[in-house]
């Protein structure tokens, strides 16, 4: 956990809108300590005597419980002396408060996270993360290292790549970035002290080399060759050196399909090296080749959306455009949420000849957009198997 100090924590109660640190409302005197007082002596604390404050913020929201801010630096100084169990409390009762507030959904889900309350804290992640911005950029980058770690604990390594691949470009190569990178490459459902002895050798050679691909460094490339001679039979090496072929010029698209096929030969199970292939493929307008990729894909994971799009794009445009349209419509009972699901199936509706079908489509469209707004892209909501890039239908 970085360690935030108070100035941090005043910056994103700035950002929250919260009252500027100083006196807070009168309220009427009484013989005990009055709430006027417990607020202006944990104010004055909070700078140099967090201990101190944090007493005086336990008394002044007890005195009141609905005051907002009390609650924002009791949760932020018991964070950062490392009291979980009290910031998760005092986080929960300010987002109580304020519903809308990202910061304080992240920072109560790091809070969850400390406390090993895993599930909790992903949920709360997520949250703060949808709703915009989590606060400055030091708890930004916490928020997406954490969210990445738990979506590679519940083994949805997809979702993990957008966060992780944020943090390889500004802060390339730390070793708690590594581990989590060689994780996600290699399948590995562990947080970083959970990693078996026997894996960490290969793990933290695998991280180095996909924190350099996700960043585009220039050495990446001979980084992966010397992985694929050290370890050539380990599965997901030749897909991460193709996706990050890839990533850095899509005129590399021969020499990533090369290694997304010796992929196959690793492991046949290989799904995400089958899509990569299919979509690559689709994009060219080859949809024969694509056709038995996708269809390979979808016996493997019949419940992943977007072997279902993949299928019915090929089965659509190779004249099967019945079969192809119930393969986008399961992409979208798998994914209601897609813009890029729906997109694709609105278009095929209109082809097809079925105009109210494609309008329902679009509205559907239209909701999903003004819900996240037509450009932007929460990094953790991604949709798993999507295509590095969106496509119009």
């Amino acid at each position: 956990m970085i360690p935030l100090r108070a100035a941090l924590w005043t910056a994103v109660a700035c950002l929250l809108g919260l009252p500027s640190p100083g006196l807070p409302q009168t309220a009427a005197t009484a013989p005990a300590l009055t709430f006027p007082q417990a607020a202006e002596r944990a104010t004055a604390a909070r700078e140099g005597r967090p201990e101190e404050a944090v007493r005086w913020y336990r008394e002044a929201v007890r005195l009141r419980p609905s005051w907002d801010e009390g609650w924002w630096y009791l949760g932020a100084l018991s964070y950062e002396k490392g009291d979980s169990a009290e910031a998760a409390r005092a986080f929960a009762r300010f987002v109580e408060l304020k519903p809308d507030s990202g910061p304080g959904w992240a920072l109560l889900g790091l809070s969850e996270f400390q406390r090993k309350d895993y599930d909790a804290a992903l949920r709360d992640l997520t949250r703060g993360l949808s709703l915009g911005t989590v606060g400055n950029a030091e708890i930004r980058d916490e928020v997406y290292y954490h969210a990445a770690l738990l979506r590679i604990r519940a083994g949805e390594f997809e979702l993990a790549v957008e966060p992780l691949s944020v943090l390889a470009r500004a802060k390339p190569e730390r070793p708690p970035l590594v581990t989590a990178c060689g994780l996600v490459l290699l399948r590995l459902a562990y947080l970083p002290d959970g990693v078996p002895a026997d894996k960490r050798e290969i793990v933290q050679a695998v991280g180095g080399a996909t924190c350099a691909g996700l960043a585009l460094q220039a050495g990446a490339g001979p980084r992966f060759e010397e992985l694929l001679r050290r370890y050539p039979k380990t599965p997901n090496l030749h897909y991460g050196y193709g996706a990050y072929l890839l990533r850095k010029d899509e005129g590399n698209a021969a020499a990533a399909i090369a290694q997304f096929e010796k992929e196959i030969e690793v492991d046949p199970g290989a799904v995400y090296a089958r899509l990569e292939i299919a979509y690559e493929l689709i994009r060219d307008g080859q949809h024969a080749r694509a056709l038995p990729y996708a269809e390979r894909a979808v016996e493997l994971a019949p419940g992943l959306f977007a072997a279902h799009n993949a299928l019915g794009r090929a089965l659509f445009e190779t004249g099967q455009a019945e079969r192809g349209i119930a393969e986008l419509e399961k992409a979208v009972q798998l994914a209601p949420g897609s813009r890029q699901a729906r997109a694709t199936l609105a278009g095929a509706y209109a082809r097809a000849g079925r105009p109210a079908d494609a309008e329902r489509e679009r509205e559907a469209l239209r909701r999903l957009e003004a819900e996240r707004g037509p450009s932007s892209r929460s990094s953790l909501a991604r949709e798993q198997g999507v295509p590095r890039k969106e496509e119009k239908p």
